[in-house]
């Protein structure tokens, strides 16, 4: 199977085309896998355009072999791999199992329109007789957001699989410097990861109908493996800008 290696802000993916992909009977756990595999946080399948006007498709593969819904980081991936690629230039529309999102790259740079952050309320959970208090987010994938001073490595994969979240949940630690948003991500099928786009896109949303920051300015969201720059809009839309790269290439089999 031939793939391609991409990180964003060190959130990496296994990049392999669709038809290479089925034809290799390889899973996403082997392919995952640091040490036995190639080692990512994912594997992002590439396939033909679903909707008009886009010029691709994203499956998302999770290294435990779930599958979500969208992935931010992963999307940047795709856009500079198709960019640079097919030679293509401007808004690239890609489609995902979440819809058709539009970007545009800029050297290494990525720019995401990331759709409607849906904000889901508040939600109390108990872990081991400790309440936490979450804010419930969606782009296109759920995400519980807690701004409380609490132990990140022993409470956020509790978090992910409660009862309260049957079908798992993304958590993200937040601390509000003044300055940025620093953030620990807890990843559906992943655990802990450098980065999450959907994540950083949540927590500015979250942030900015609590008052921490304001709606129309560029909230700066800082992540284990770097910055990410997020604009939440009127409407309640999101922008988000951040790196892309490729790492090398390859091939693997079983």
């Amino acid at each position: 199977m031939r793939f391609e290696k991409y990180e964003g802000l060190g959130n990496d993916f296994v990049l392999v085309e669709e038809d290479d992909w089925h034809a290799s009977g390889l899973g996403a756990p082997f392919v995952c896998d640091r040490h036995f595999g190639i080692g990512a946080d994912g594997v992002l399948v590439l396939g033909p355009g679903r909707s008009v006007g886009s010029v691709g498709s994203m499956v998302v593969l999770n290294a435990d072999g779930s599958r979500p819904e969208m992935c931010g980081n992963g999307l940047r991936c795709v856009a500079l791999w198709l960019a640079s690629r097919r030679g293509l230039q401007g808004a690239l529309v890609i489609d995902t199992d979440s819809g058709p999102f539009a970007c545009v790259v800029d050297g290494n740079q990525v720019a995401v329109e990331m759709g409607l952050a849906r904000l889901e309320g508040s939600v109390t959970v108990s872990i081991d007789e400790r309440s936490v208090s979450l804010e419930r987010a969606s782009l296109g994938n759920p995400h519980a957001v807690t701004f409380e001073p609490l132990s990140f490595e022993e409470l956020a994969p509790k978090i992910a699989v409660h009862k309260a979240f049957p079908q798992g949940v993304n958590v993200e630690f937040v601390r509000d410097t003044g300055q940025a948003l620093e953030v620990q991500v807890w990843e559906r099928g992943a655990g802990p990861t450098l980065a999450c786009g959907t994540g950083a896109c949540a927590v500015a949303a979250v942030a900015c109908a609590t008052g921490r920051r304001k709606v129309g300015e560029e909230v700066t969201v800082r992540l284990p493996g770097g910055r990410l720059q997020v604009l939440v809009r009127e409407d309640g839309r999101v922008r988000m800008m951040g790196p892309a790269r490729r790492v090398f290439s390859g091939e693997i089999g079983p």
